[in-house]
């Protein structure tokens, strides 16, 4: 497939990670790789210092980790790592899947969905598979689909999707799937393709599908259950 071409210039600010979100991501790295922990704790002027900052980023990076079910805040005492559970993962992709396939529909019918924006997400995600960037190839995922939750115009559907922390599990993901990158951007591409092609049953059922795969169940959406990888 030819890679799309584009200036990094171009990219929206958006897409550049806050302060906090640094943060956030690489406190999410080191528990993701056992350097942090069950128990370890986490103290924000020390975390402060290493990434010499202010102590606000660093409240709102643990605020969201814990808000990820992986940290504890504890009164006086800062906070510490819990256990890390992948089946929060799977639940949050599942949820997620359900989400998505309804934003779709409701989209699709509507005629909403925003395809320029859709299109330079993906031409982002090549961008960043070419530099091996995962990061922010994990901020132009979420992007991406953001622009189709906002379109299907349901404000509840779309306050239920950001709780779930779209970026941050998504950056989880990426840690400990390590997909190969290209094939992520590939893969939005052929959801995009789908949507553009206009039948909806296909297009909730690729929305669905996409998500679905990163749920690491026994079985697919229709009960199919998956081959084990050979020993």
């Amino acid at each position: 497939m030819p890679e799309p071409t584009g200036s990094p210039s171009t990219v929206p600010r958006s897409a550049r990670p806050t302060l906090s979100r640094q943060i956030r991501d690489g406190l999410l790295r080191r528990i993701v790789a056992g350097e942090l922990g069950e128990g370890d704790r986490l103290i924000e002027t020390k975390i402060a210092a290493e990434f010499g900052t202010s102590q606000a980023p660093v409240r709102e990076a643990l605020r969201q980790l814990e808000g990820l079910g992986l940290i504890e805040g504890q009164p006086r005492h800062g906070s510490r790592v819990l256990p890390f559970a992948e089946q929060t993962i799977r639940e949050a992709y599942i949820l997620r899947a359900a989400l998505e396939e309804t934003a779709t529909r409701l989209a699709m019918l509507a005629g909403t969905l925003p395809f320029d924006r859709l299109g330079e997400a993906v031409e982002e995600m090549y961008r960043r598979a070419r530099d091996n960037d995962v990061p922010g190839i994990g901020l132009a995922s979420a992007r991406f689909h953001r622009h189709v939750v906002q379109a299907g115009g349901n404000g509840l559907l779309t306050r239920a999707w950001e709780a779930l922390q779209i970026e941050a599990r998504t950056a989880i993901a990426l840690m400990v799937t390590r997909p190969e990158l290209e094939r992520v951007a590939d893969e939005h591409r052929e959801l995009l393709d789908v949507m553009r092609a206009g039948d909806v049953e296909t297009a909730c059922r690729h929305a669905r599908d996409h998500q679905w795969a990163y749920a690491d169940t026994p079985h697919d959406p229709y009960g199919t259950p998956r081959t084990p990888p050979p020993a």
